[in-house]
């Protein structure tokens, strides 16, 4: 009953170009292309940007920092490995062959899976930093960071390329695949288990870690702003000031974090799961659609994790303006040009 729609939905993505193509059938093919490449670029170079910055400064050497470049790994195979086939597949149709379609689909559940377990990874290093700022260092130390990266990458295996390999995602379904094509199937069992494990479960981690982040920066700025009420004058109201700045930024940050990661995965992992439950209804362009949001998540990642941070951005001036070749410049403090040289006129001027 739903191997009709299957093959149906399979032809969108497998149109071998036997009937001429209308003039705004190229167009659309071409705008798709131009913004799928885009988007691949933009993942590729941007996370290659953030992996040789923390590789090659010293100062960016940090334990956050390292799941931070291991999630950026991640995002950069999604843009090498996964992307381009994908957009391949959407725009062409799938002629690679079934053998390679199966690595492929391997291969983005695989790096998929593991970015978001480096964003809860990310969520509760963060979280341990502020709320337990003293025990941070014991903590994190860089044995766990290394068990945390590890589980990043190998329990992401566990919903890839184990059942996968032995088409766990297809036992109990009587279906006729288009056999040209490149779908991914999966049956119930595997839509709600690998769903949880990729999704839902690294999403509770992240609201849980990053709301306590939220109730304790706000607690933070109440208790400046009440030490400041205890002094008069201009200073206190700066203070005051201050402290509210500091806490609209934070929540306007967390808020940017997962509304962004929300955005992206929610709509697929939603239908994932619901697309089984129902029998199959959903087109293909809707599919594909809300996979495509979910890829865009690993471009977002370093407009999150860094491009907000002075250090990166800094190192990435220098990298662009390949100044990195210069001596020394590997310990430089990364701090702002313009900042460094008024601290040295005012040095000298004593």
């Amino acid at each position: 009953m739903n191997s009709a729609h299957l093959d149906n939905c399979s032809t969108y993505g497998n149109s071998s170009g036997k009937t001429p193509l209308t003039i705004w059938q190229t167009m659309e093919h071409v705008a798709t292309f131009s913004i799928l490449a885009i988007i691949t670029v933009g993942t590729t170079f941007g996370n290659l940007l953030i992996i040789i910055s923390i590789a090659y400064f010293t100062k960016l050497r940090t334990p956050t920092n390292a799941f931070i470049m291991s999630l950026a790994a991640a995002d950069f195979l999604v843009g090498v490995t996964v992307m381009p086939f994908s957009m391949s597949k959407v725009v062409f149709g799938w002629h690679f062959g079934k053998t390679f379609c199966k690595v492929h689909t391997i291969m983005d559940v695989l790096l998929c899976t593991s970015s978001i377990l480096h964003l809860s990874c990310i969520a509760f290093d963060r979280f341990y930093a502020v709320c337990y700022p003293l025990k941070y260092r014991f903590r994190m130390s860089q044995r766990r960071v290394t068990v945390l990266l590890l589980i990043c990458w190998i329990l992401p295996v566990s919903v890839s390329i184990v059942p996968l390999l032995l088409d766990v995602n297809l036992r109990g379904l009587d279906l006729q695949l288009e056999p040209h094509g490149c779908m991914f199937i999966v049956n119930i069992p595997y839509a709600v288990s690998a769903s949880l494990v990729s999704f839902f479960v690294p999403m509770l981690v992240m609201l849980m870690a990053y709301g306590k982040i939220f109730q304790v920066a706000r607690m933070q700025a109440k208790q400046t702003c009440s030490i400041g009420n205890g002094f008069q004058g201009n200073s206190a109201r700066t203070r005051q000031s201050g402290s509210m700045k500091k806490e609209r930024k934070a929540a306007k940050t967390l808020g940017i974090i997962i509304g962004c990661f929300l955005l992206c995965w929610l709509p697929f992992f939603i239908t994932n799961i619901a697309n089984p439950l129902l029998g199959y209804p959903m087109h293909h362009d809707l599919l594909e659609v809300f996979l495509w949001l979910g890829y865009i998540n690993s471009t977002f990642n370093p407009l999150l994790y860094a491009f907000f941070n002075k250090s990166f951005r800094r190192a990435f001036c220098l990298i662009m303006g390949c100044k990195i070749f210069t001596n020394d410049c590997q310990n430089n403090n990364l701090s702002d040009p313009t900042i460094r040289r008024n601290t040295q006129l005012a040095t000298l001027s004593r």
